[in-house]
C-alpha cells in the first residue's frame, strides 16, 4: 500500500493536478477572507469556509477524475491487478494520496485564524472546528469521486459524472424544499428516488436483475410502510434529504457546533464509497 501511495502522490505533483487543486482552494480562501474578514470586518473565519464549500463542485472532479479512469484507459490497471495486493490496499493507497493533497491547503488555511486574531477577536475553537468539518467534507467528496472514477476509463466522463453528483449533493436540501410536506407528496418523491437508485444500480453494475430487485423491493417497502403508518410520511422526504446531505452536515460546524454525529456520518460515507470502489475494481479484475 505504501508503494501505491508514493506512486499516486508522485503522479499528482509530477503533473499539474495537485498544484491546480491547491492553488484553486487557496486563491478562493484568500478572496473570501478578504471579503468577509478584512473588508466586512467579520471575526468569523467559519464564514469563509462555509462560502468556500461550493468550490468543491469543480475542485473535486479535477482531483479525482484521473485516479482510476486514467489507469483503465492506459491499461496500467492490469499491473495493479498483477500485484500481490488486494484491491482494498490499492484503493486505500490511492485515497490516502488524495487526502494528502487535500490536507495541504487545509493546513495552510489553518494559519488564517491565527493571523486574523492579531487584528481582532477570533473565536479559535469554532474556526478550527469548522476547519475540521471542512477537511472531513472534502475527504468525503474525494471518496465519492474516487468511486465514480473507478466506473469508467474516460476522464471527461468521470469528471462530468462527479460534477453532476457534487451538484446534486450541494443542492439536495434546496431541492427537497420544493416537495410539499404532505404524506402523498413525500411518498411520491420517495418512489421516484427509489426508481432513480435502481437506474443508478443498472448504470453502475450493468445488471438488470439487480436493478429490478432494488426497484421492486424499494417500491414494495414504501407502499407497505405507507399503508402501515401514513402519518409518518408527512415531511419525511425533506427530513431524509437534510439528514443525508453532506453539505448540510458541514454547515452545522460552521454554525459553531462540533457535531460528532456528523463526523460519524462523514466517516460512514467514506467507508461506503471506498467499499464500492473496491468492488468496482474487483469486478474489473475478474472480468
Amino acid at each position: 500500500m505504501t508503494a501505491i501511495y508514493r506512486r499516486e502522490l508522485g503522479s499528482y505533483f509530477h503533473g499539474m493536478t495537485a498544484y491546480v487543486f491547491i492553488a484553486f482552494l487557496l486563491v478562493f480562501s484568500g478572496i473570501y477572507t478578504m471579503i468577509y474578514n478584512l473588508n466586512a470586518g467579520y471575526p468569523n473565519f467559519e464564514y469563509v469556509l462555509q462560502a468556500m464549500s461550493i468550490i468543491f463542485l469543480i475542485a473535486i472532479p479535477v482531483l479525482t477524475m484521473r485516479v482510476v479512469a486514467e489507469e483503465r484507459r492506459q491499461k496500467t490497471d492490469q499491473l495493479l491487478y498483477a500485484l500481490p495486493l488486494g484491491m482494498t490496499r490499492v484503493v486505500l493507497g490511492k485515497y490516502l494520496a488524495m487526502l494528502t493533497v487535500v490536507a495541504i491547503p487545509c493546513a495552510i488555511m489553518g494559519l488564517y485564524p491565527l493571523l486574523l486574531s492579531a487584528f481582532g477577536s477570533v473565536f479559535l475553537p469554532t474556526a478550527y472546528g469548522t476547519l475540521v468539518g471542512f477537511f472531513l467534507l472534502s475527504a468525503t467528496l474525494a471518496a465519492i469521486g474516487l468511486f465514480i472514477s473507478s466506473l469508467t476509463e474516460n476522464q471527461a466522463v468521470a469528471a462530468g459524472l462527479c460534477f453532476g453528483v457534487m451538484l446534486l449533493l450541494f443542492f439536495m436540501a434546496d431541492l427537497s424544499d420544493l416537495v410539499p410536506d404532505s404524506t402523498g407528496a413525500s411518498l411520491a418523491a420517495l418512489l421516484v428516488t427509489v426508481l432513480a437508485a435502481a437506474g443508478l444500480v443498472r448504470l453502475f453494475t450493468r445488471s438488470t436483475p439487480a436493478a429490478l430487485v432494488v426497484a421492486i423491493a424499494g417500491e414494495a417497502g414504501l407502499f407497505v410502510a405507507y399503508l402501515t403508518a401514513s402519518d409518518a410520511f408527512a415531511g419525511l422526504f425533506g427530513k431524509l434529504a437534510d439528514g443525508l446531505s453532506v453539505f448540510e452536515r458541514f454547515y452545522v460546524f460552521a454554525n459553531g457546533v462540533f457535531d460528532l454525529t456528523a463526523v460519524l456520518y462523514f466517516l460512514s460515507v467514506i467507508a461506503v464509497a471506498l467499499f464500492l470502489a473496491v468492488q468496482s475494481m474487483e469486478k474489473r479484475r475478474w472480468s
